[in-house]
């Protein structure tokens, strides 16, 4: 595996020697800034394609509901364990999935996650018919085991945003706190009860990319063969 050093260009690139739409999808561990950077990506994308040529969607919008949650054999390690791949909606991904990579001109709605409430929100995102890359951001888009197989072929490429594990999960110490307003050793304990066994399972899929996405803090150096 290699380091991608420019993904803009790269698939500004791919672009130019096919008409058809792409799928990337980018997984990483918590806190690895998976949002932020296809964020950047979809926007400069954008600015040189033209308005509604790339789209950024995540995962989220595919977490099980609460209520869900709470019909399972153990409901407080459920809702406990929430972001683990069996707290997911994994069929329903890999079929949305499938539904953009044939979409043919359609327009696709895409759930998302109202944070406030903690639950998803069905079709709330539109991914218009004109589009031409679409990313994907999340935990288990490299996932493979159970009902993630599904996802086999369904993406055009898949990359790994490489931020060592430490660094991810020193970030999402500092997310859990702005965000749930919780002390920092709660936080600390909330990482270790499940973000810290989450990202674990996450860095064990980074063999399955297919390129390699350095740390946007520039920890990992973009020059270097990575290692496999």
């Amino acid at each position: 595996m290699q380091y991608l050093d420019d993904p803009v260009a790269h698939l500004l690139h791919q672009l130019k020697r096919t008409p058809s739409p792409r799928l990337i999808a980018l997984a990483g561990p918590p806190g690895a800034g998976k949002s932020t950077l296809t964020a950047h990506w979809t926007a400069s994308l954008n600015y040189q394609l033209g308005a509604g040529s790339a789209a950024a969607l995540g995962m989220d919008g595919f977490h099980l509901t609460k209520a869900q949650l709470e019909q399972m054999p153990d409901p407080q390690h459920a809702l406990d364990r929430r972001g683990a791949p069996w707290t997911f909606d994994a069929p329903g991904f890999a079929d949305k999935v499938r539904q953009l990579r044939d979409a043919a001109g359609t327009t696709v709605m895409w759930p998302d996650f109202a944070h406030e409430a903690g639950d998803p929100v069905p079709d709330a995102i539109a991914v218009p018919a004109g589009c031409r890359l679409v990313f994907i951001e999340g935990l288990y888009t490299l996932y493979r085991a159970g009902p993630w197989r599904a996802l086999d072929g369904c993406f055009d490429e898949c990359w790994y945003l490489d931020t060592p594990l430490e660094t991810a999960l020193a970030r999402l110490l500092q997310r859990h706190q702005r965000v749930w307003r919780i002390s920092a050793a709660t936080a600390g304990e909330r990482i270790a009860a499940s973000d810290r066994k989450n990202a674990l399972l996450v860095a064990a899929t980074r063999a399955g990319a297919d390129w390699l996405v350095p740390d946007n803090t520039g920890t990992a150096d973009s020059s270097r063969q990575a290692p496999s």
